[in-house]
């Protein structure tokens, strides 16, 4: 039995990438596989918009709300899940659907990943109570000292990264500038990907984000922000940085007013879709180019079909 070619689809927030895959789930005889971020962790449903009940009972969906909050999800352990689900996929005879906004998930799968091997727990942990002690500042000082190159690679402002180079050279003794010279991974050697890539003009996403937000805030997001603030979790993890979750937080830890929290969540997730739009314009290679929001257009699945086959001989 042949396998199916992946179906990728990549695009910013709210640009409907999720309903794409659904639809394509249907015409294709798919299962869904979560590329995002946010959508791994099982506390916030809401305010990470995966899909709902009624969507999994549509079609399958994969590697969707299974990690725990304090779990600090990257690429390397998504990679891992996402080969995984992509042969558990090809041995029920469906084609897997890859569905995400995470342009770097999507770019190590299809184009391969640098051999880094995985990052001790305790170390790990000791990264983040570094940071958490002596900040982010504090700990970039460190990396400097012991790992000049790989600190010139990295933003100092960006804890996240700042933190993975130093726990890389923790693990391995082996700076980034190091292992990013080294020749990529492909974790699916042989396999063809069939990218979708959606680039809908900014002020039709802009208008999505916010009326997306809106909709969020109805369905019980701020109580999703409050349940994770009673964890007294770190704010160095993942789940902690998720789009509108710091701006709810400062609401409810009283700095800042209902409104404005609302607004400056707005416009933190119409900034985010900005950069995603830009990384997926000049980075992502794909077989069909989408200038529009999915809502459902027949036309774009027959087109999807129609290149798809093409593909496929």
């Amino acid at each position: 039995m042949s396998q199916n070619i992946p179906i990728v689809i990549g695009g910013p927030t709210a640009s409907g990438k999720s309903q794409l895959a659904i639809d394509l789930a249907l015409a294709f005889d798919g299962v869904v596989i979560n590329a995002d971020a946010s959508q791994v962790y099982k506390s916030i449903p809401i305010i990470a918009a995966s899909p709902d009940a009624k969507d999994k009972q549509t079609v399958p969906h994969m590697l969707y709300e299974y990690l725990e909050d304090e779990v600090s999800g990257n690429v390397v352990m998504w990679l891992e899940e996402a080969v995984k689900a992509i042969k558990e996929v090809w041995q029920q005879g469906k084609t897997p659907i890859i569905v995400g906004g995470g342009g770097l998930y999507l770019d190590n799968l299809i184009n391969g990943t640098t051999p880094i091997p995985e990052v001790n727990p305790e170390i790990r942990k000791q990264a983040l109570m570094l940071v958490e002690k002596i900040g982010s500042d504090g700990l970039y000082d460190r990396l400097q000292k012991i790992d000049s190159a790989g600190a010139a690679l990295v933003n100092p402002n960006d804890s996240t990264r700042v933190r993975r180079a130093y726990e890389i050279f923790m693990t391995t003794g082996v700076s980034i500038a190091e292992w990013f010279k080294r020749p990529l991974i492909k974790r699916l050697p042989d396999t063809k990907f069939f990218v979708i890539k959606l680039l809908p003009p900014k002020a039709e996403l802009d208008k999505r984000c916010n009326l997306r937000f809106d909709i969020m805030m109805a369905q019980g997001a701020l109580k999703e922000v409050e349940n994770l603030l009673k964890k007294h979790l770190s704010w160095q993890l993942p789940i902690m940085k998720a789009q509108g979750v710091p701006d709810l937080a400062a609401f409810l830890n009283g700095e800042i007013s209902f409104n404005q929290a609302v607004e400056n969540a707005k416009l933190h997730t119409r900034q985010y879709a900005k950069r995603q739009l830009t990384w997926f314009r000049n980075k992502l290679n794909a077989d069909i180019v989408l200038n529009e929001c999915y809502t459902g257009q027949s036309q774009i699945i027959n087109c999807v079909k129609k290149e798809y086959k093409m593909l496929h001989k």
